[in-house]
């Protein structure tokens, strides 16, 4: 730039000089009414701190090769019984939602040659660092500093060139009255220019120009607030430094959840881990499903000969609806309880309503000996004929069971769950081997949160405690099919599917050869089986007309209807019935 270019761009400065010396007036009021407004103690504090100020602040830059910048800052501070100062740069900006440009302070020393602080400390937090400058002792008067450091990141690459900018002076918490920096670039400057005001700002200084070889860059500017800064900017030519912007990935949600070697070996684990948990299902499942594809047909079968008829293989109602399912439901304990009836060892009566106003069926014990009972049917029977106070009782209502019964149910199911092991069609009980599954995959998904969360917080490494949640959910979801049936009990229960198929179809023989209380017996028989599978409208069609044909078969041997019932009514009666009785039996009583 030319020497008239140079005196154009000084002209300004008259101005500013008239705006310089309202500064201290300025100052001065507000410090007055700093000192009115506070308590005594904190207004002195107040008062000294505005009666500070920065007299002059010279800056010189000297950029070196590896884009290292050399700062040396002369500061002439007047001091009013502090023991020092500190001023704050902006070392941290945040360019995407993923990187920040970051530049970095190094090497940090003062000196005073008038007594003047000299111990200098940086601190970053966020986005600036704050350097203090202290003493051992109050200092009032005027006193210079020399306070020298390196700033790496301050020169970016801009093409066919490399750009210095940083904000030189300011950070204050006092007014600087006067400020100049030098950029001495070891090249030709191509171009300059600086900025004043806040961070950001488009404010021009009072005065920037190059000397006349243009290998320095000279900025000025008169009177800065505090809180403001002076922002120089030099052009130099490509590789005079070599220098480049550093840039810094930022944790945030975004990264905290980024995809990177960590996280990917994690996912890949995770999907091996699925993959090889639904190749075990396949293997476990599958294996039951060829045995039941095969052996099927063989259970589906009318399984009467003659005067004998059985379910496939002796099995009882409970047992097949714990095999089918792996689970002992409240369905089953009911069936389970018309089986009882149907078998001689309760009889169902059903009470009148128009007499008591409500519909309730009474269980009323039979002697007979209960020596071809199940452990878990001797529990059930006991159970039900036993009162709250302990004593024995030949009958009790259904509505007498709501609410008291609960946890005896659970007794029930627990012996039901012991049978299918001790019939060898489970290794393990069903209920435990999920329940190990469910628990070990909840504590997997917590472990996987809390590891998540704190992975989120301090590192980029969150997706794998993301899998680790994944791979707990799986495992707790996929603990509902580990149970695993033996070989024998996959061919029961293809068995038993064939004999599902029977009652299905609802048919029996229809000529001579079965009269009609055998035909009602068949029924009686498989009617606790109907109930398991969800059957009993469809298979108590087979013997709506029993009651025509056989004299006297408007009860059941072990079901008892109120006056002017028949067996017609008998498929609505059992389907109330059974509703009633898993409603009573798993009601747990209320406080």
């Amino acid at each position: 730039m030319s020497a008239l270019a140079a005196m154009f761009r000084s002209r300004p400065a008259v101005l500013v000089v008239s705006a310089t010396l309202a500064v201290p007036l300025l100052t001065s009021t507000s410090a007055a009414a700093a000192e009115v407004g506070e308590a005594s103690g904190a207004g002195a504090a107040a008062s000294g701190l505005a009666a500070e100020r920065v007299l002059k602040d010279d800056v010189v830059l000297t950029a070196v090769r590896g884009g290292t910048v050399r700062v040396k800052e002369t500061i002439v501070y007047r001091f009013a019984g502090h023991d020092g100062f500190q001023r704050t740069y902006p070392t941290r900006t945040h360019e995407s939602v993923t990187e920040d440009r970051v530049h970095r302070i190094e090497n940090l020393r003062a000196a005073s040659p008038d007594g003047g602080p000299s111990k200098a400390t940086a601190s970053t937090a966020g986005l600036h660092t704050t350097v203090k400058v202290a003493g051992g002792r109050k200092l009032t008067g005027d006193h210079t500093v020399v306070l020298e450091y390196d700033v790496r990141g301050a020169i970016t690459r801009m093409g066919a060139a490399e750009e210095l900018r940083w904000p030189v002076v300011g950070g204050w918490k006092v007014p600087v009255d006067e400020a100049r920096a030098v950029v001495e670039g070891g090249a030709m400057i191509r171009n300059v220019n600086c900025f004043t005001g806040p961070i950001g700002s488009t404010i021009g200084c009072t005065q920037y120009y190059t000397n006349h070889t243009h290998t320095q860059g000279v900025f000025a500017q008169q009177g800065m607030l505090p809180g403001e800064y002076l922002t120089v900017v030099a052009g130099l030519p490509a590789g005079t430094t070599g220098g480049r912007a550093i840039y810094e990935r930022r944790h945030t949600v975004a990264t905290a959840f980024s995809v990177n070697a960590v996280t990917g070996a994690a996912l890949a684990g995770l999907l091996v881990l699925l993959v090889g948990g639904v190749l075990a299902l396949y293997l476990l499942r599958g294996r039951d499903a060829r045995t039941v594809g095969k052996r099927a047909a063989e259970g589906d079968q009318v399984p009467v000969a003659g005067t004998e008829f059985e379910p496939p293989n002796g099995v009882r109602p409970g047992q097949i609806g714990t095999l089918v399912d792996e689970q002992a439901d409240v369905i089953d304990v009911t069936a389970t309880i018309v089986d009882l009836a149907v078998r001689g060892y309760l009889l169902i009566e059903e009470e009148d309503r128009a007499v008591t106003g409500r519909l309730d069926w009474t269980l009323r014990r039979l002697e007979r000996p209960q020596t071809d009972l199940l452990p878990y049917e001797r529990t059930l029977l006991d159970a039900l004929l036993t009162a709250p106070d302990g004593s024995a009782r030949d009958a009790v209502r259904l509505s007498e069971l709501g609410g008291t019964f609960a946890t005896k149910l659970a007794q029930v199911r627990s012996a039901m769950y012991d049978d299918v092991v001790k019939q060898g069609w489970f290794a393990r009980r069903p209920d435990t081997v999920r329940s190990r599954w469910t628990v070990a995959g909840i504590l997997v998904t917590l472990l996987g949160i809390a590891g998540t969360v704190a992975l989120a917080l301090t590192t980029e490494w969150a997706l794998a405690g993301l899998a680790l949640i994944i791979a707990g959910a799986a495992l707790a979801y996929g603990g509902q099919y580990m149970p695993a049936k033996t070989a024998r009990g996959a061919t029961v229960l293809a068995h038993t599917i064939g004999f599902r198929a029977f009652l299905e179809r609802g048919a029996l023989p229809d000529d001579d050869s079965m009269a009609a209380r055998q035909r009602i017996a068949l029924f009686s028989r498989f009617l606790p089986y109907a109930v398991v599978f969800d059957l009993v409208g469809k298979w108590a069609e087979t013997v709506k007309d029993a009651g025509e044909r056989a004299e006297g078969a408007d009860n059941l041997y072990w079901y008892e209807g109120p006056a002017e019932w028949d067996l017609s009514k008998f498929a609505e009666s059992m389907r109330t019935f059974t509703l009633a009785t898993s409603g009573s039996i798993s009601q747990s009583r209320g406080l």
